[in-house]
This record gives structure tokens, C-alpha cells and sequence, in this order.
């Protein structure tokens, strides 16, 4: 479901058991937004310094897995966590406060259920979580690592990425990991500034040994824990490396994950009402193997790719995107292919507003895009 941000780093055939501003061309119009807020005195009382900038829209109720209950997004994370735990005798789950449920609470209720030496808590050290987990999988068991908050999982890069990546290619397929997932919130979350709003994603697109079966499974989910919608009660497995089709379009493919799908709906409706453009809308969901064939047969049709997320537009994940399309779909291209992205900065809490890639940046390249 959208509201979860699927974020998986795993083989083309896996499957995953569930329950439950910056543009690289910066626009005149968002320099304009840019001098003018200083001097606005159009606050509200009652309007929010770090009110979310987008509008939550639930996806339609499964109907394909059974009975569903409603669920926010650490519910969900809860009863994943919950039906693992009940169906393999081998999961464990450990990570920062994970035994008292976890700053998100995630994990509530999980250790008097299992028991203290399946949910347990680490000392704070994120490359010894990691290192431990390693161990854990390497022996058979199904290891589950939380680390707090993405913007944190770097300590543990080495352990991640010349470790838990390469086992199975050092050991000549002998051994693996691959029963080892890390959790990690992600993303901008309205007020979290440098340390609690970053998008890792790319760094570990880059890494060969996350992506493929039998190796290390990372899970990244959007900060918005409160959004609410129907999921399903029992187990179930979704595809990975399968991009979902949200709305279909013919002027411009917008592609997006985690919590920018939900801008990019704002931004598809205003493209329609304004513009009278109609937008085909892609979340991705699986960031490697991510899904080249559905994103290249959108834009074969519309002939327009906008392509947006948090992460600062340099070496972000819309790079590879771009140019795998720019390659694919070259004779097809009506216009240049667009990126709306952070900034090349460290996350800024002043003016995250301003970092952010907003509607109103998307909206821009849009309108961009249809005049070029």
C-alpha cells in the first residue's frame, strides 16, 4: 500500500510478507516563493509551522487477501512483525528500545508476546546491530534489525555494505545472509531537521549484493505514522521490483516513492484542473530492481517523465532513472526528462519548507515540460 512507502533492495523474484526544494534547474518561480515568504504575514493561528506538505490519500481496499481492519502505518509494522514472529520460531527482532515498542511503536506488545530473547534491546550502535544480524542470519535464523531512524544507519554502511553485500559472493555461495532485513524509518517528517529526515536510498542503490536473492533485504518506510488505512489481517506477500500503476495518464509520466507519491497525486490533479494536462502516476516501490519495463512503457506513451523525491538531486535515484529512460525512450522524449529534488544541503529545519519538493515545484516542471 501506498501508505506504507514500500521501500525494498532485494531480487527481481523475492517476495516480502506483509501485514496489515530542490530541482537540479532551479525555477524562477520557487526563487520567488523563496523572497517573498520572509515578508508574509498570512499565517493563520491556527496553521502549523511544520504542517505536512501533502495531502494523505488512502488507497482503495484490498479485496485479493482477505478480511481487512484499520490500520495506520506502525500498526501495520506491528502486525508484520507479529506474523513473522508467529510463523517462523526462528525470527528475531532487536534493535534500539525495541523492547518496550520502540519510538514508534512498532514493536508494542511483541516481547511479553515472544518473549525476552526474541524481542530485545542493543546498546546504541548501529554498526554492532548490524554486525550482530550478520550473525544471526548466517546461522539459520531470521534476523530482523531495527535501526531508529535511517538518518543513523550509516555507522553500520560497512558492516551493510562490505559485509552482510559480499558474503555470499566471498563464500563462493556457501554462506549468506539473506535471511537478515533492516527496518529503518526514513524521509522528511515536518520537523527533524539534519538527523531525522535523510533519504539513504541511493547510496545503497549503488551497492551490488543488496539487490539480489539470498542477500540482505533493507526496508525503508516513511516517517507518517499516523496515515490510516485498510490492511490486511493476515500474512500476504506483494511482489517486489513491480512499480504500481496509481492513475493512468497520456501528456506526462510522474514517477515517485514513498511519501512523494502522495504530492504527485496533488500535483496530477492540479496538472488536470490548471493545465488540462492528464498525468499517468507511478510509484515505484522497489528501488533495485526497480521497474524499468512499466516506467519505460508509460513514457513511450506520454512522451514527458517528471521524476521526484527528497533526497538531494545530485546522485539521487531520479540519475538513474533519467538516464535508463533517456537511453530506453530517447526518440520517444516530446521534451527533457525533469528531476524535482532536494537540495545539494544538509536537511535544514528553518527552511524546510523551502528543501522540500513540494506540489507547487512539481507543478512548475510540469507546466515546463508542456511548453518546451
Amino acid at each position: 500500500m501506498a501508505a506504507a512507502a514500500r521501500f525494498f533492495t532485494r531480487g527481481a523474484n523475492s517476495k516480502l510478507s506483509l501485514s496489515g526544494i530542490g530541482t537540479g534547474a532551479q525555477s524562477s518561480f520557487g526563487v520567488t516563493l523563496l523572497k517573498l515568504s520572509p515578508s508574509c504575514n498570512s499565517r493563520t493561528k491556527t496553521q502549523r509551522r511544520h504542517a505536512a506538505h501533502f495531502t494523505f490519500q488512502p488507497d482503495p481496499v484490498p479485496t485479493q487477501y482477505g478480511p481487512t481492519q484499520k490500520m495506520n502505518l506502525f500498526q501495520s509494522v506491528t502486525s508484520a512483525l507479529d506474523n513473522t514472529l508467529a510463523s517462523d520460531p526462528t525470527a528475531v527482532i532487536f534493535g534500539e528500545d525495541v523492547a518496550f515498542g520502540g519510538v514508534f511503536r512498532c514493536t508494542v506488545g511483541l516481547r511479553d508476546k515472544y518473549g525476552k530473547d526474541r524481542v530485545f534491546n542493543t546498546p546504541l550502535c548501529e554498526q554492532g546491530i548490524v554486525g550482530f544480524g550478520i550473525g544471526v542470519a548466517v546461522a539459520g535464523a531470521t534476523a530482523i534489525a531495527e535501526i531508529q531512524f535511517a538518518d543513523y544507519i550509516y555507522p553500520a554502511f560497512d558492516q551493510i555494505v562490505n559485509e552482510a553485500a559480499k558474503y555470499r559472493y566471498r563464500s563462493g555461495n556457501l554462506f549468506d545472509c539473506g535471511n537478515l532485513t533492516i527496518r529503518a524509518p526514513w524521509g522528511c517528517v515536518g520537523h527533524g531537521s539534519l538527523y531525522h529526515s535523510q533519504s539513504p536510498e541511493a547510496f545503497f542503490a549503488h551497492c551490488p549484493g543488496i539487490k539480489h536473492c539470498r542477500n540482505i533485504n533493507l526496508f525503508l518506510n516513511v516517517c507518517v505514522f499516523s496515515s490510516v488505512e485498510q490492511v490486511p489481517v493476515e500474512a500476504y506477500t506483494v511482489p517486489l521490483s513491480q512499480a504500481e500503476i496509481l492513475q493512468e495518464g497520456s501528456d506526462v509520466t510522474l514517477v515517485a516513492w514513498g511519501t512523494q507519491v502522495h504530492v504527485m497525486r496533488e500535483v496530477a490533479d492540479m496538472a488536470q484542473e490548471k493545465l488540462g494536462v492528464s498525468c499517468e502516476l507511478i510509484d515505484l516501490q522497489t528501488i533495485l530492481p526497480w521497474d524499468v519495463e512499466t516506467v519505460c512503457k508509460s513514457v513511450v506513451k506520454t512522451g514527458r517523465l517528471l521524476i521526484s523525491h527528497e533526497a538531494p538531486v545530485t546522485g539521487g535515484f531520479a540519475s538513474e532513472i533519467s538516464s535508463t529512460v533517456q537511453e530506453g525512450c530517447f526518440l520517444n522524449l516530446e521534451a527533457p526528462i525533469s528531476r524535482v529534488c532536494g537540495y545539494d544541503t544538509p536537511f535544514p529545519h528553518i527552511f524546510e519548507p523551502f528543501y522540500i519538493p513540494d506540489k507547487w515545484k512539481c507543478f512548475e516542471a510540469i507546466r515546463r515540460m508542456i511548453n518546451y
